[in-house]
């Protein structure tokens, strides 16, 4: 028996998410005294895997695509899923992840649990805990199947090292049964993704305009984060609609997100209310946003933030 983890990475570097699901296969590979198995796709270097102590690493070239392609994948992923005879497999909850695992369950005759939030709390039945009504409840959910694909929410169980020497094995990359071709993807390369970021800078109508929208950039720029908006401010045309967070939108899980000028209605908040820490900058001390707001700031946004940018700035450069 083991548990399989599919390991993400992007330009032949292993992201922050695939060390998470590595870190929470780890814990429950010692919960249940089995190995940890990790399989990632156009690695140049798996060894940080070492860290969070993987038993074994498959790497599979993808020579015949440039991106990912979910049918091929997931047809390469259960062969090893049979041969370590694994009963549980994890992915993480990013747009790859999300998109994976119903099919890879499908293909490994798996149940399949989303939005988990936190280790089983048994395994015999298995049991875990996710989020549901766009994070406002959570559930305990129950499977008596022998295998089961547990996608782990973004930032639900975080990084936890554990030192090992994993093995290392080339995996077989299977495309005769895909009719799919991917042929483009088009991906942000210039700053902080929103999906990847552990901290989201958010905008809404109270900046009054495009022009202001630097008062979002440097604060996104000062702490590394990612810049995100309502969807009126992406509906007016001020910003993309690929940082439109929201229900109807991106849904996120970062460590922290600051909305500045956004009333919080409840479609914005249930794309969000899974972040870690929300803090909230409006003028009107009315706003919804502060009822779900770890922490609030009444006040001007144009006072306030470029104030809060400056005092971050000063912080870093003295520490």
């Amino acid at each position: 028996m083991s548990v399989v983890v599919y390991v993400e990475s992007q330009n032949g570097v292993i992201k922050k998410a695939g060390l998470e699901v590595a870190s929470y296969g780890r814990a429950i590979a010692n919960a249940t005294n089995t190995s940890l198995i990790a399989v990632t796709f156009n690695t140049n270097d798996s060894s940080v895997l070492n860290s969070h102590g993987v038993d074994k690493v498959y790497n599979i070239n993808t020579a015949e695509d440039s991106f990912f392609n979910v049918d091929r994948y997931s047809a390469s992923l259960v062969p090893i899923i049979e041969k370590e005879e694994a009963s549980i497999v994890v992915v993480s909850a990013t747009a790859d992840g999300r998109y994976l695992g119903p099919i890879l369950a499908v293909g490994a005759q798996a149940a399949y649990f989303s939005n988990v939030v936190a280790l089983p709390s048994s395994y015999a039945p298995l049991t875990v805990k996710r989020s549901c009504f766009t994070n406002k409840a959570f559930n305990e959910s129950v499977s008596n199947q022998s295998k089961a694909v547990i996608c782990l929410s973004s930032n639900a169980f975080g990084l936890k090292e554990q030192t090992s020497n994993a093995e290392n094995l080339e995996g077989e990359y299977l495309v005769s049964n895909s009719t799919l071709k991917v042929t483009a993807v088009d991906k942000v390369t210039d700053k902080v993704t929103i999906a990847d970021a552990d901290i989201v800078v958010s905008g809404g109508r109270g900046l009054k305009g495009p022009e202001n929208w630097h008062l979002i950039e440097d604060l996104a720029a000062v702490l590394g984060a990612a810049t995100a908006c309502s969807k009126p401010v992406s509906d007016i045309g001020w910003r993309p609609h690929s940082e439109h967070v929201g229900q109807t939108g991106i849904q996120i899980n970062p460590n922290l997100y600051i909305a500045i000028g956004i009333s919080g209605a409840i479609q914005h908040l249930a794309g969000v209310n899974g972040s870690k820490t929300i803090v909230v900058i409006n003028i009107d001390p009315e706003a919804p946003f502060f009822k779900a707001a770890d922490y609030g700031i009444v006040g001007d946004a144009f006072e306030v933030v470029p104030k809060l940018t400056e005092a971050i700035r000063a912080f870093k450069a003295n520490s």
